[in-house]
């Protein structure tokens, strides 16, 4: 015989039903780690550098997503991605793996190039020498700064004139091609010096560019925060703006009702400073003559609510014998 549900132990009950919600928030917060949502095998990579990588990024073979970037951890001289493989793609123990550009904007994924045999183990490592970055700007810049020093301009220049006069009977579009190519080539041998100077200074913004990269991604940063701010407050400032516009408009039309009255009162006014310029020796002299008064009558009434003075000889002082 069943009991019924309100007669059961509540402490029972309710020991179950905590017992469930944890369960249930434990499963919520480990998804990704579940057979049907998040599972899949866990694989490493080592790379010179991580060009940006980020973790969540996408792993792709032959352009078909079969995966997401886990970590992306400095180890030693070299860094190191872990990526989570969450399809049946195979790829063998030889893969290389390199880290490429997804947009214009600059998101990247890492890109798996299979090969050798079999089926590469969960938890394996592919190492820096299967492995491929990003190309280095810098590293580019100095090459070529580098090449352009060896270069001899003014043979250059020398070949490419010998090359147009030989070709002289050739098409007159082909001879202009080649006559404009050495006019090109006589500008850069004038100029040697300063293109050496350019791509030396060049070089020097680059590498001060490459130093200071983590006070650019601050920059960036603080920029975005400002511009979140901005965005968060949009509303206040279009108030402030359509408010900032309503005075404007509201003290242009008081400046043009008050104009008629303003006028015969600034009018007054210019009148009245030029009869204060006229007596400004008078009241100079007003104010030198009223200084003694002041003094006098100050020291007559500042003691108090009455008359601080006195009559000399009133009434007479009697006389002893």
């Amino acid at each position: 015989m069943s009991v019924p549900f309100r007669e059961r132990n509540p402490v029972v009950i309710g020991a179950v039903s905590l017992a469930m919600i944890a369960l249930l928030m434990l499963a919520a917060f480990r998804a990704q780690d579940l057979p049907l949502i998040g599972g899949g095998d866990t694989y490493y990579a080592d790379f010179s550098e991580s060009g940006g990588l980020k973790i969540d990024d996408e792993v792709r073979i032959a352009g078909v997503r079969v995966g997401k970037v886990d970590s992306v951890t400095l180890d030693g001289d070299h860094v190191r991605v872990a990526f989570k493989i969450d399809s049946s793609s195979g790829f063998g123990d030889q893969t290389r793996a390199a880290i490429k550009v997804k947009t214009l904007l600059g998101a990247m994924y890492l890109s798996l190039e299979p090969a050798g045999a079999g089926q590469m183990t969960a938890g394996t490592e592919i190492p820096e020498s299967r492995t491929s970055s990003p190309y280095n700007v810098v590293d580019a810049f100095s090459g070529l700064a580098q090449t352009s020093e060896q270069i001899d301009t003014k043979q250059l220049a020398t070949s490419l004139t010998t090359l147009a006069d030989l070709t002289r009977n050739t098409p007159k579009d082909f001879r202009n091609a080649l006559d404009g190519v050495s006019r090109l080539s006589s500008n850069v041998a004038a100029r040697d010096q300063q293109i050496n100077t350019l791509l030396k200074n060049l070089k020097r913004v680059s590498g001060v560019l490459d130093q200071r990269d983590q006070d650019i991604v601050g920059l960036m940063k603080d920029s975005d925060v400002l511009f979140k701010a901005l965005v968060a407050r949009r509303q206040a400032v279009h108030n402030l703006l359509v408010s900032t516009s309503t005075l404007s408009k509201e003290l242009t039309a008081l400046v043009k009702q008050s104009r008629a009255d303003l006028k015969p009162a600034l009018t007054h006014l210019d009148n009245v400073v030029a009869v204060l310029n006229k007596n400004e020796d008078n009241l100079d002299n007003s104010l030198r003559l009223m200084a003694p008064f002041y003094r006098v009558f100050a020291n007559t009434l500042g003691n108090g609510p009455w008359f601080d003075t006195y009559i000399q000889n009133l009434p007479p002082v009697p006389q002893v014998g």
